[in-house]
């Protein structure tokens, strides 16, 4: 099983189209507002932190880069090979970026070797620390490949589910069970039912939806229903517990007319193995 053509040519459309520049991206907000406050809930229950860190459903990898400030060895892997592209080049960006600067505080300390805190984020990334990969998530033999690779991971996976046909929901969950094998943990955040009023009213919005919308319906990827019983459903009948669920607000890059960011409700699942 694989996804449709169609669906995986809308996504092939809409990263074409994207530039890379900062926030272009309706969901594309910066870590600190997205990731950031993901982990502090997640990582007290990943149990094997030096297990690799599958950011499933990475787009242009703006929170991968992200997650391996925190953990020592991320790979972002999406649907789309020009979410990969994209991906790639602006890792390849930044990578010359931390390079530069930390040639730079070398020779400013005297070339007696790299400043404490260089490996930090902000320094230069290990080579091999972070990589990016194309993966249909829904093909069974593809993520069977991959964990056979890597062997049990972590997984962070932020929105999938909701963009995902009705029939690929349930292979994704089975996905990431063979991905964090027995030792692994995951992240999974959705919109929560309650985002599809708010997105309906965005969408009507006089004089038309906020412009970064416009991309995602143009190329019909229309965030879909999923209720929030559905997102523990899944995952159960894949073979996981729920060891923690909550709410939280997503954080997007556009803003109401008043200034203020745009936010929907999501919820939130920690799911693994046993109890």
């Amino acid at each position: 099983m694989s996804v449709t053509h169609r669906y995986r040519e809308a996504w092939e459309g809409f990263w074409n189209e994207a530039t890379g520049e900062p926030g272009e991206v309706f969901w594309d907000a910066e870590p600190a507002l997205t990731a950031g406050p993901h982990l502090a809930i997640y990582e007290p229950y990943v149990d094997a932190p030096a297990l690799p860190l599958l950011d499933l459903g990475c787009g242009n990898g703006t929170q991968t880069r992200f997650l391996a400030d925190r953990f020592p060895r991320v790979v972002g892997v999406d649907l789309s090979s020009a979410a990969i592209k994209l991906a790639e080049r602006r890792e390849k960006h930044e990578s010359e970026l931390r390079r530069t600067r930390a040639e730079r505080r070398e020779k400013a300390s005297g070339g007696s070797g790299p400043t404490p805190g260089a490996h930090k984020a902000g320094g230069p990334v290990p080579s091999g620390e972070i990589r990016f990969r194309q993966l249909d998530a829904v093909d069974p033999e593809a993520v069977a490949r991959l964990h056979g690779e890597l062997g049990d991971c972590n997984v962070y996976m932020r929105g999938v589910l909701h963009q995902s046909d009705p029939k690929d929901r349930r292979p994704l969950a089975e996905a990431i069970a063979v991905l964090i094998g027995e030792r692994g943990r995951a992240f999974v955040v959705e919109l929560a039912e309650a985002a599809g009023p708010r997105l309906a009213r965005l969408a009507q919005a006089e004089p038309g939806p906020p412009a970064k919308l416009l991309p995602v319906f143009r190329h019909g990827i229309v965030p879909g229903a999923v209720p929030d019983s559905e997102v523990a459903d899944l995952v159960r009948a894949a073979g996981l517990s729920v060891l923690a669920s909550g709410e939280l607000p997503l954080t997007t890059t556009e803003y109401e007319e008043n200034g203020s960011r745009i936010e929907l409700p999501s919820i939130w699942l920690i799911v693994g193995r046993g109890a």
